[in-house]
């Protein structure tokens, strides 16, 4: 006789299994986790199914009608594929839902929008005021998952679904109280089972925590197939889109949207955000072009020194990380003669944009000279290049890209690694080709 397999308990917000049932997780720390898992031993004289092989040919995917959505996305949503989203309360995460789903229920797609926070009434006077409202665009108001997404597979088959929000709704045959970690990942579960089965792709809105990451198990963001955040400052009507994980395109893409009245618009001049294309006639200020996933944003880098009677001069920086600009300060220091250890030194990025991108080195040294020096840099010029510990200059990717959209603004000149491969990476540009940061400085009037 086959001995049976002993009782299980797994974890609602880990996964971790044991045999042994405790008030606390000894994997993940939290209390009350802990429930009773069906054991599912199949018999050893089980028929094994043979399942043939099918070839692989790309899905077609399916238009959000925004563009700005779908290039955060890679180029729309999968059919069968399930997107998470999510934000803080508020900032218009069912807003861009909504107004996607009304426009692809306007190309004659069926789509249901399952709503578990509000009544039909709010959901439809909303809708109304975004200009979405359609024959296509089904809603249901509860709290009763498996009622809701029978639409998907009955009679109405509808070929997209909105789900607001993952902790809102409640997953039959699951103990707990809608939002509770059993529940949470029983409804993304089902969600995702009948996304796959009816080949329809899926859109699930989550919460965040007062930490900001998403609100649930850490398996809710494994069980899903893009995970995209929503954010946006209290102060400012914009919002920016961006993904954390994606199976079906990269996660450097980056959308942005401006909330109106009637919803959100999609922001095409980008680096108008950032640079306000005032005179740059001044020490301390260098311009550069950073890119956001396929994006090329001007940015505009700033800096500040003040001397300092103090022996240990500060070094404050916003918008690059600080290790990095007091890298470039000693490197400016060392390589380039321009003595930094008597002034307290600030760097900041205009208009909140944060750069990752090394090629923003130039720039701020270039800048950081400039306010050293109190002399302005050569007008209608950009810095692109990277800066090594030899205070060599370094090239940068999609270089062209930069400089073209560079162009388009209205810029003059550019100074770039001459380490540059790319031979037709400008039509109209004065590009100046560099090797050291000493040289660089030359051209922009700092060093002689």
């Amino acid at each position: 006789m086959a001995k049976e397999d002993p009782m299980r308990y797994v974890c609602g917000h880990c996964g971790f299994s044991t045999v042994t049932r405790t008030g606390k997780c000894t994997s993940c720390g939290q209390w009350g986790t802990l429930v009773q898992a069906q054991a599912a031993a199949e018999g050893a004289k089980a028929r094994a199914e043979v399942v043939s092989a099918v070839s692989v040919v790309p899905p077609r995917r399916v238009t959000s009608g925004i563009p700005e959505l779908d290039r955060v996305l890679g180029g729309g949503l999968v059919p069968g594929g399930v997107v998470l989203i999510g934000g803080q309360p508020g900032i218009g995460k069912s807003t861009l839902l909504l107004q996607a789903g009304g426009l692809v229920a306007s190309m004659g797609t069926p789509v249901l929008y399952i709503s578990g926070e509000e009544s039909s009434a709010q959901v439809a006077l909303r809708a109304s005021r975004l200009g979405v409202v359609s024959e296509n665009l089904l809603l249901y108001c509860g709290n009763n998952l498996e009622d809701a997404l029978s639409n998907v597979t009955g009679s109405q088959n509808a070929g997209l679904f909105i789900l607001d929000s993952v902790q809102a709704v409640k997953a039959p045959g699951e103990t707990g109280w809608p939002g509770t970690p059993n529940q949470v990942r029983a409804v993304a579960q089902l969600s995702v089972d009948v996304a796959r089965a009816a080949n329809v792709p899926a859109v699930l809105v989550g919460h965040i925590t007062k930490d900001g990451r998403l609100a649930g198990p850490m398996l809710l963001e494994h069980m899903v197939d893009a995970v995209l955040t929503f954010s946006g400052e209290g102060y400012s009507s914009y919002r920016m889109l961006r993904a954390i994980k994606n199976r079906y395109g990269n996660t450097d893409e980056l959308g942005v949207f401006e909330m109106k009245e009637n919803g959100l618009a999609a922001v095409e001049d980008k680096s108008g955000l950032y640079w306000n294309r005032a005179d740059a006639g001044v020490s301390g200020v260098a311009m550069t072009v950073a890119m956001e996933g396929s994006t090329p944003l001007i940015a505009e880098v700033q800096t500040l020194a003040s001397p300092t009677a103090f022996p240990y001069p500060k070094r404050t920086s916003r918008g690059i990380e600080l290790n990095r600009f007091q890298l470039l300060t000693a490197v400016l220091e060392k390589r380039s003669g321009i003595p930094c250890g008597g002034h307290d030194l600030y760097l900041n990025v205009a208009g909140g944009l944060s750069i990752q991108d090394p090629s923003a080195d130039l720039a701020a040294c270039a800048a950081l000279a400039s306010a050293l020096q109190d002399r302005p840099l050569r007008g209608g010029c950009c810095y692109l290049g990277e800066v090594g510990l030899a205070g060599e200059v370094r090239p940068v990717v999609r270089l062209a890209a930069r400089l073209k959209e560079a162009e388009r603004l209205g810029f003059k000149h550019a100074v770039v690694s001459e380490k540059e491969r790319d031979e037709s990476i400008c039509a109209r540009l004065d590009v100046a080709r560099v090797n050291s940061l000493s040289d660089a400085l030359k051209i922009g009037g700092i060093l002689t």
